[in-house]
Formats: C-alpha cells, structure tokens, sequence
C-alpha cells in the first residue's frame, strides 16, 4: 500500500515549468524528447509530462567535475542529431 501511494504523491509537469526548473528552453527540451536525449516523460492522453524525480535524476547524470570528465563531453552532445552527409537527389546536384 506504501508504494502506491508514493506513485500517487509523484508530481508532473508539463514542458514548459520541466524546462524552467531545468534552466533550458522548451523548445530544447523538445528536441531532446525527440533525440531520446532527455528526461524520462510520459505521454498521458494528448499531454506530456515529467515526473520531477525523473527530471533531477537526469539533470544529476550530467554533472561533471571538469571539462576533462568523460561526461561532459556526452552532456555537451545531449540533444544533437547525429549529421549525415547530404545526398542530393536531383541529377544536376551531382
């Protein structure tokens, strides 16, 4: 019974006050969700949320003593799609 009511007491937010309490822009925050780079979400009906316990913890994964940590490098990469090279699809682009 304990543990149902701690899933009861977890408290969402949507993407804007989750990008505040973040310090990154809503939009970023929505790239990342694309990217599967960011936090932990849920899609509840049309909306999508995020626990603030997810949110911490992913924040915390990113934490770095110094630009040498290996993790600052992954933090810094968060959210960037990996680039392909352009194909050109019409001949004259050739």
């Amino acid at each position: 019974m304990r543990d149902r009511l701690a899933d009861i007491s977890t408290r969402y937010v949507r993407t804007p006050e989750a990008a505040r309490l973040l310090g990154i822009s809503p939009r970023t925050l929505e790239k990342y969700r694309c990217h599967g780079s960011g936090p932990t979400f849920r899609k509840l009906g049309g909306r999508v949320v995020y626990a603030i316990d997810d949110l911490e913890a992913w924040a915390d994964q990113s934490a770095c003593r110094s630009t040498s940590d290996p993790r600052y490098v992954e933090a810094r990469a968060a959210g960037r799609a990996e680039t392909s090279p352009r194909v050109a699809s019409h001949p004259s682009h050739r």
